[in-house]
Order: C-alpha cells, then sequence, then structure tokens
C-alpha cells in the first residue's frame, strides 16, 4: 500500500515516544482546552439571557442536544460516529457495534452536560 503523503503530517503513537514532540503537547494540551471552553462559549453567551426563561426541561433538552448534534454526530471530524466519518470513512471504520457504543457514551456525555449546564448556568 502506497503511503499518503498528508497522513504523515498527522501524529502517531510512535510520534509520542519522542521526548520533544510529547513536550509540546503536554505544554500545549491545556491552554488549548482553555481557548476552545472561551471561544465556545463566547459563542453561546449571546442567548443566555433568553435560557433564562425556559424551564429547566427545556434547557436541559436544548444543552443536552447542542452539546450531542454539534460536539459529536455533526461534527465535522470524520470519526467512527459522525455524519462525516459514515461518508467519508472505509466501512470497516463504520462498523455498526463501533457506531453505536459511541453513540451511547456521547448520549451519556451529552445528557450528564446538559443537567450540570441547566442546573449551574440558570
Amino acid at each position: 500500500m502506497k503511503e499518503n503523503a498528508i497522513y504523515t503530517k498527522f501524529l502517531t503513537p510512535s510520534d509520542m515516544d519522542d521526548k520533544q514532540e510529547s513536550l509540546r503537547i503536554a505544554k500545549l494540551l491545556l491552554p488549548s482546552q482553555f481557548a476552545r471552553g472561551i471561544v465556545m462559549s463566547m459563542v453561546l453567551y449571546p442567548i443566555l439571557p433568553f435560557m433564562r426563561d425556559l424551564s429547566f426541561g427545556m434547557q436541559f433538552i436544548f444543552m443536552a442536544s447542542l452539546m450531542f448534534v454539534y460536539a459529536d454526530f455533526a461534527s465535522a471530524i470524520p470519526f467512527s460516529n459522525t455524519i462525516e466519518g459514515i461518508v467519508y470513512l472505509k466501512k470497516e471504520f463504520v462498523e455498526k457495534k463501533v457506531f453505536w457504543t459511541i453513540q451511547l457514551e456521547a448520549i451519556m456525555y451529552s445528557i450528564v452536560f446538559g443537567l450540570l449546564s441547566a442546573w449551574l448556568l440558570f
């Protein structure tokens, strides 16, 4: 199988054995997650006043759905449980068992996120 040049630009498990690369990733990991959180919260901030008018149940449904749809199922990342993955990954990477296992995990995280955000934010 011919190696595709584009894949040489992505990290592989063997790259983590490289101490310099591992330190670079460790240095960027938390700041990048904080930056992601700040950017995501900036997008949601304008709707917070409108969310306060909704019942706890509607706040939960909205936040859990937002988490599930945008952060998982409809995200633009080709993975075994996303729309992009279904389209762009080979069939062996999108097996039903793997798809539903990951979806179940995403649903559980979304429920926890929805409950906590509806309780703590509003």
